[in-house]
């Protein structure tokens, strides 16, 4: 099994989507590329030789270090060597657990992966590491079931899916306290112009699927046209416009994978894409495959990814 990439959870009868892979090995027939997503990460490595590299950052990685990531900033696995590279990943919508959170009434609970700026946390295999580790093989070992439960019944187990939040819940509230200075001193870490990009890319998220402008954003947010367009390229490595195109290009992704019925016109439009040519033209590019092809590809049952 040391070819087998991932065994996604992908469920179109759950509100969001969430999918986890415990300790996957090996590398062959996949391309490890820059790349964004519309879920939250935990990334957790095992073993092997590996760089991780997060928009302009570079991690080398020892065995037990967890990486959250937001989704949204590119970033890629470099491994290497003739150790065999093995690592856990767990995707989740954050939207999946807004109501349990809400119930729970703990809000801050999601903050490593909003103020970090994808953080590094080394265990090096401690207490915590080892919980963290235990719980993704755990989550996993539940998808699985509900897996093959709707296989076998055809069926949602409404159980099973409440198993996986409260697992997932207890996971984000151990990663919540690992991280909990970091996130008492990330405010003051924060230079001026760190604080205004944060601002910025926070309003782009916000407002990514209406018409935007430098002028517009400068104008909301106090600030001048020069200044956000040098700002946002000197911390993030991305332009303003390029940050704006990858919201975009990610909820077309989305879209594209949970709501089977909308049109790609329909798609291209709650995307903020002005025009369907444009949002073709454009996905082709980024994607290499055409906006149809994709959801074809996407909506196959598939056994690795």
């Amino acid at each position: 099994m040391e070819d087998l990439i991932s065994l996604p959870y992908k469920r179109k009868v759950l509100d969001e989507w969430i999918y986890a892979s415990y300790r996957m090995r090996g590398v062959e027939s996949y391309t490890f590329q820059f790349h964004s997503h519309h879920e939250y990460e935990i990334y957790f490595f095992c073993g092997g030789d590996c760089k991780y590299l997060i928009n302009n950052r570079i991690y080398e990685l020892v065995p037990g270090d967890i990486i959250l990531l937001d989704g949204m900033t590119l970033h890629k696995a470099n491994p290497w060597g003739e150790s065999i590279y093995t690592r856990s990943v767990l995707h989740f919508s954050p939207t999946w657990l807004s109501d349990l959170i809400s119930t729970l009434g703990i809000p801050n609970l999601l903050m490593p992966f909003k103020k970090l700026n994808n953080p590094l946390l080394r265990t090096r295999y401690d207490e915590n590491g080892q919980y963290v580790d235990g719980q993704m093989k755990k989550i996993s070992g539940l998808l699985t079931e509900i897996d093959e439960e709707l296989q076998r019944t055809g069926k949602k187990s409404e159980l099973l899916e409440a198993e996986v939040k409260l697992e997932l819940t207890q996971l984000l509230l151990a990663i919540y306290k690992m991280s909990k200075k970091e996130l008492a001193q990330v405010n003051s870490r924060k230079t001026e112009k760190e604080v205004h990009v944060e601002e910025i890319a926070s309003w782009i998220r916000d407002h990514y699927t209406e018409k935007i402008s430098l002028d517009r954003i400068s104008s909301e947010l106090s600030l001048s046209k020069y200044y956000v367009s040098h700002v946002f390229k000197e911390v993030t490595g991305f332009t303003v416009m390029e940050y704006v195109m990858g919201c975009r290009l990610n909820q077309v992704k989305f879209l594209l994978e949970m709501e089977p019925d909308l049109s790609l016109a329909e798609v291209s439009s709650a995307s903020g894409f002005e025009s369907l040519a444009h949002f073709s033209r454009f996905f082709k590019e980024k994607v290499g495959i055409t906006p149809s092809r994709y959801r074809k590809n996407k909506l196959q049952p598939a056994t690795q990814q």
